[in-house]
C-alpha cells in the first residue's frame, strides 16, 4: 500500500515550490527558508548558487533554548529565533536577504520570526 500524504501538506508543498521559481538566493543574497512543525520553528540561511546552508537557528538551538521559559508562546519563540538568525547572519556579514516562508501563510510564527530579522538589522 502507498502512503497518503495529507492535503494540507500537499498543498503547502505546491505552494512552496511555485515560490521557489521566484526566489533565488544568491551570494550577496541568501534565502532565508522557514520550517515550522506542530511544536517547532526552524530556519536557515541558504546560498542557491552554491547549493548550500551557510547556518541555521531553531528553537532548540543551545542560545535560543536558553532564553526560552516554558510559557513561552510559539510566536515569541519564533521572534527569538529571528532575532538570533539576524545576529548570526550580520556577524558573518551578510545585511541583505531573501524570505522565504516555504509555503505558509506570513501570519503568526513566521511573520514573528520575519520582524524580528529585520528589527534586528537584516534588510528583506
Amino acid at each position: 500500500m502507498s502512503k497518503v500524504k495529507n492535503i494540507k501538506v500537499v498543498a503547502r508543498e505546491r505552494r512552496q515550490k511555485r515560490s521557489r521559481r521566484k526566489i533565488q538566493g544568491t551570494t550577496e543574497r541568501p534565502r532565508i527558508a522557514v520550517f515550522r512543525s506542530l511544536n517547532h520553528i526552524y530556519a536557515q540561511v541558504i546560498d542557491d548558487s552554491i547549493h548550500k546552508s551557510l547556518f541555521a537557528v531553531s528553537d532548540l538551538t543551545p542560545e535560543v533554548r536558553a532564553q526560552i521559559k516554558s510559557d513561552t508562546k510559539k510566536s515569541d519563540r519564533g521572534e527569538l529565533v529571528g532575532q538570533i538568525l539576524a545576529e548570526k547572519a550580520l556577524t558573518k556579514g551578510i545585511k541583505k536577504v531573501v524570505f522565504d516562508r516555504s509555503g505558509y501563510q506570513y501570519h503568526g510564527r513566521v511573520k514573528a520570526l520575519a520582524e524580528a530579522a529585520r528589527k534586528a538589522g537584516l534588510e528583506f
